[in-house]
This record gives C-alpha cells, structure tokens and sequence, in this order.
C-alpha cells in the first residue's frame, strides 16, 4: 500500500479503455518513441518540467519564478515581457512551479502511493458497480513500473475491482509477468507488421513485441485480450497490416477483439508545453472511408471464427 509510482494524471469517467465507465491512471515512461504519440507527458519516467506561455502574466506583474530557477534557465522576452524556458539548461527541478500563482508553470508526474491511487479510484466504485467497469493503467507504458502497477492492480481486484492494462509489449518478458497475473483484461498495440518500419516509426523494431504477446497468449489462455491498431495513415492504414495482426492472433482464441484507434491530433499542443516538436503535425487522421474498409475486414474474419467454433467441421 505504501508502493510509490509516477502517476500523470488520473481520468475518471472514461469509456475508450476497457469495459463499462472507468478510471484509467496514466503511469510516466514508456520504452517507444512513437511519432505520433498523444500523450508525450508519459513519456520520460521521471516529472518534468511544463509551461504554458499563455497564462504567464509576465516579469512586471509577476516575475517570481525568475530568481527560483537554479539553472537560470527561465528568461524573459524582450517583446512581450513573458518568460520562456531554455529546455537545454532546465534540470526539471521544479523549484519553480510552487512559485507561479497564474499555474503556466506546472509538472508533469507526480509520486503517488498505491493507497493513494485507489483512494481516488473508488470513488467511482458505484460506477463499476452498474456498468461493468474498474481501473485501467495506461502511460506512458504500464509495464514500465511493473511492481508498482502489480502492487496496485493486486490491491484493486482484493477490493472486488476489474483491473486492465494497456500495453505496446515493448519490455523485458519479466516485467509482464509480474503484472498479467493481476490482470482481467489486457489492451495491447500492434503498431506496425515490418520490423524495419516499426523501428523507424516508433524507435524500436517488433521482435520482442511479437514474442511477449505469444507468451502472454499462451500462458494465461483464461485472460482476454483485447488487440489494438492505432490506425496512422500512410503508416500503417493497410488492408496487409490487418490481415497480419489477424494472422498473428488466429491460434489464441483468448484474443477476443481487434480495435481500430484512428489517429489524432489532441494531444499536439502537449509537445509545446514540454518545449518538443510534434513531427506527425501535417499528417492527417484516417478517412472515414479508410476505417469503414479495414473494420470490414476484421468483423468478416471474426464471424467466420465464431461460425467455425460453432461448428468445427467448417
């Protein structure tokens, strides 16, 4: 219970993660560097440093954080008299965040105990109650911190709550086997079928990927798993990248489900707070035209496995 892990932000009432209404806690770090991903915040494991330059009231009505900053790393431009941040220089100390009354400077992560977590959790626990619902870990990648997200997951279902994790699957097998024996429901990525242009895209090829999903297919035959495609067009918006996830969860009939995540562009404005470049700006979401073809696809192939398990001599 006294377990601590970095926690970004926890979301109450979400319906996209798992089944039912859910509270999903966003966990930091993440072993990927997806271009388009939409919450960059996840993405180192420790807090940092974020600024919003809209809200800053400026040196002369304010101009506190100035003298905090350790580095000196915040500065004030000339032409509007508002303070910007050298990423280069600032060691995310956060000395200056206290400092802001206007809150443009502010941190992404936060320590937060197991107790604590799920002393914010239940209070949705009539929610689940009604709808089917519980707690869904999602970053960032969950099983960056494996023995905080086991700790919190094997404490939520002893308190009667359905526990689900998000996941890409890039990390050591021994991380998801400290997690999957406290997991209902598991939510996993296929990014892209090619090594090469799953390392291109997200900084890592699929090997490793593609081997934990096997594992975790076959022993934990009793746990559903959910299998994602976030759908990015030009990269992986293919009639072939559908038909070989299909093919990747043919053998596993605990795969219960393929979803399409189309791309979007809510999480852009996130990359300026952190001083970073969205790369993926100009791309475009997939059309609707795009989804409707590919979905066509996945619900054929699962009518004909339901037929087939309904009657085996098909």
């Amino acid at each position: 219970m006294d377990m601590l892990g970095t926690v970004v932000d926890i979301q109450h009432f979400s319906t996209h993660d798992g089944p039912g209404i859910r509270t999903t806690v966003f966990l930091k770090g993440c072993s990927l560097r997806c271009k388009w991903c939409c919450n960059p915040e996840t993405i180192a494991p420790k807090p940092e440093l974020a600024y919003n330059l809209r809200q800053c009231i400026g040196e002369q009505e304010c101009g506190r954080c100035l003298p905090a900053c350790p580095e000196a790393a915040l500065q004030v431009l000339d032409s509007d008299g508002r303070v910007r941040v050298n990423w280069e220089m600032c060691s995310n100390c956060g000395a200056c965040i206290e400092l802001c009354p206007s809150k443009a400077l502010y941190a992404y992560g936060v320590q937060m105990s197991v107790a604590q977590v799920l002393a914010e959790v239940e209070q949705d626990s009539d929610f689940y109650a009604e709808s089917g619902g519980g707690i869904t870990l999602s970053g960032g990648e969950t099983l960056m911190q494996p023995e905080f997200s086991a700790a919190l997951l094997a404490e939520a279902r002893r308190r009667g709550i359905h526990t689900a994790i998000e996941t890409a699957g890039n990390v050591p097998w021994r991380f998801m086997e400290q997690v999957l024996p406290h997991t209902d429901l598991v939510l996993h990525d296929y990014k892209s079928s090619d090594s090469q242009r799953h390392r291109h895209w997200t900084g890592a090829d699929n090997v490793r990927i593609l081997d934990n999903y096997r594992r975790a297919y076959t022993r934990y035959p009793d746990t559903p798993f959910i299998a994602r495609i976030p759908v990015v067009t030009g990269v992986n918006d293919t009639l072939e990248h559908v038909r070989s996830v299909l093919a990747c969860i043919e053998p596993y009939a605990n795969v219960v489900q393929l979803e399409l995540l189309p791309y979007h562009r809510f999480g852009g404005s996130k990359y300026g707070f952190l001083g970073r470049v969205y790369e993926l700006e100009d791309f475009e979401p997939p059309t609707a035209e795009t989804l409707q073809r590919l979905q066509a696809v996945i619900d054929d192939w699962f009518a004909s496995r339901l037929a087939a398990s309904a009657d085996p001599g098909l």
